[in-house]
């Protein structure tokens, strides 16, 4: 069965960081782009990160650039999101999603473009 997972989140102080980790089962995570999304009370879901299959493209929203990064280990079928400086505004459900299938170098960051979705994870930023 095919399926994701989320799992790294938790409560931190502003200025702190999480490491959140998607990991992959009944497929091989190597050969999708991956997308991270987040969804806040009140607030539509949106993208945070992607990258291609390759790893070699990889966005961000304008929100998290400079703090946020993404990473893959296809040996590990799991794809990471590294949380730095984390803020108020930070705190959400992190999802990761697979993409359906797109070129080798491709990643988009629209969640109707992805068909598997993990349950989330919660991150909350508070002091």
């Amino acid at each position: 069965q095919l399926q994701v997972v989320e799992s790294g989140g938790g409560l931190v102080q502003p200025g702190g960081s999480l490491r959140l980790s998607c990991a992959a089962s009944g497929f091989a995570l190597a050969h999708y782009a991956i997308g991270w999304f987040r969804q806040a009370p009140g607030k539509e879901r949106e993208g945070v990160s992607c990258i291609s299959s390759s790893g070699g493209t990889i966005t961000y929203a304008d929100s998290v650039k400079g703090r946020f990064t993404i990473s893959r280990d296809n040996a590990k079928n799991t794809v990471y999101l590294q949380m730095n400086s984390l803020k108020l505004e930070d705190t959400a459900v992190y999802y990761c999603a697979v993409a359906r299938p797109l070129g080798w170098h491709m990643c988009v960051m629209k969640a109707p473009l992805h068909d598997y979705w993990g349950q989330g994870t919660q991150v909350t930023v508070s002091s």
